[in-house]
């Protein structure tokens, strides 16, 4: 398959614009699966709860119905965060494909000022079984509790899909690490540029990247600049934990020495 990252420089609260740049990148590009960075329609450094609520959707608002228009008319799959409201607001990623919507996850590991805006997952980590293979989903902050991976993986899934919105340097080489420890792939989708409001700064780092099951990095994009990465992979790779004739790395778990 081929699965494509999305690096973008969203303009803040401005949805309509940041859809139609990102449909608008991807449009030429021919992938399976597209990952759109985290909070990719709306930015990221709200300045309280009100404006996030401003911005927030319900999956099936604005951002789903292009984007599953999208998803049908190139027969892809698209991996993309947003601001989820019901009773509550969420840090969202929903999945949708040509049928509409086939999966959604809240974000577990909120950062920094997102605790102020919105509430914890409440999903855990689903793995969604598709045609082209079993895709699981985290936010950003998650790759930071190897947890994360590990559920997914133990899931069943082949590839993570990771959209994010990165501050903090370490990530994209953590991100080698948590495939190696999984053997999965993993796509990490990233954004690029500076919010400055509310006299918070937040510079992004992008590296968006697509890492293989032993850690080799297939494709990586630079901090600066917008744009696409793509990469053919194949998920059956992922289905192979043996590392060799005395060594599986999930039939060798000791879950019974692991217990606080």
């Amino acid at each position: 398959m081929r699965v494509a990252v999305v690096q973008t420089d969203p303009v803040f609260g401005e949805i309509e614009t940041n859809v139609r740049d990102a449909i608008s990148t991807m449009e030429g590009v021919e992938a399976d699966l597209f990952v759109l960075p985290e909070l990719f329609n709306t930015g990221y450094n709200f300045v309280d709860v009100q404006e996030a609520d401003r911005l927030s959707e319900s999956t099936s608002g604005y951002t789903f119905d292009l984007m599953s228009t999208f998803a049908r008319r190139k027969s892809c799959y698209v991996a993309y965060g947003f601001i989820e409201k019901t009773v509550r607001l969420y840090n969202s990623a929903t999945l949708v494909g040509p049928y509409g919507m086939m999966g959604l996850y809240r974000k577990i590991h909120l950062y920094n000022k997102e605790n102020l805006f919105f509430s914890p997952g409440d999903l855990g980590f689903p793995v969604f079984n598709l045609p082209i293979g079993r895709i699981g989903i985290m936010i950003c902050f998650d790759w930071t509790f190897p947890e994360s991976a590990r559920s997914l993986a133990l899931k069943g899934a082949q590839l993570i899909v990771h959209p994010s919105n990165l501050v903090l340097p370490y990530c994209p080489d953590a991100m080698i690490t948590r495939s190696i420890e999984n053997r999965v792939f993993t796509a990490t989708a990233d954004r690029v540029g500076t919010e400055n409001r509310g006299g918070v700064s937040f510079t992004f780092i992008g590296n968006s990247e697509i890492v293989a099951t032993n850690g080799t990095v297939l494709q990586r994009l630079g901090s600066k600049e917008s744009g696409v990465a793509v990469a053919y992979i194949d998920l059956q790779e992922a289905s192979k934990k043996r590392l060799n004739q005395y060594n599986d790395l999930f039939e060798g778990r000791r879950p019974d020495q692991y217990s606080l």
